[in-house]
């Protein structure tokens, strides 16, 4: 049922009626993860969020993934083209692989964000259980939150709805 070796991947698309260069400027700021992420999952920024974003840059962060369980999380800004896309990816973490994909584009009237997370969760057979349970539900809201957030600060484009989600690869 289970495979040790199983990969996830969630993609999320959403549509903003601003320009590309305002989105860019919101999501590269790694100080605006923590207003997209919902306060129950205790996000905090220890480090490494100083200035503009940049290959190579280490962010250091807690995050509480469930109640009583607190983590500490390190991503690498990995690739970057400035106004396109960046690339984050843990180092130390809850997962056993993070490959985080943040792609922004212009369409007629606004923007096109586009995120692609693959993922791998530790434990083998409780990792891959772990996910039926909670992660996949867990990784869902913090993109529906964030969703609603982003619509909240920016707004809607009409027409284009948005889009989530999980899937095994």
């Amino acid at each position: 049922m289970f495979n040790t070796m199983t990969m996830y991947r969630l993609t999320a698309l959403q549509y903003l009626p601003i320009a590309p260069r305002e989105a860019w400027n919101f999501l590269s700021k790694p100080e605006n993860i923590q207003k997209i992420t919902p306060r129950h999952m205790g996000f905090e920024i220890l480090s490494g969020a100083e200035g503009p974003m940049y290959e190579g840059q280490i962010i250091h962060y807690t995050v509480a993934p469930f109640p009583g369980f607190r983590t500490r999380w390190v991503t690498e800004i990995t690739h970057l083209r400035e106004g396109s896309y960046f690339v984050d990816e843990q180092r130390f973490g809850p997962y056993s692989f993070w490959h985080h994909k943040h792609f922004v584009s212009e369409v007629a009237n606004g923007t096109e964000m586009r995120d692609i997370i693959d993922y791998k969760l530790p434990l083998g057979f409780m990792g891959n259980l772990a996910q039926t349970l909670f992660v996949r539900r867990q990784l869902t809201g913090i993109f529906q939150y964030r969703e609603k957030t982003l619509e909240a600060t920016f707004g809607t484009l009409p027409g284009r709805p948005s889009e989530l989600n999980i899937e095994t690869i």
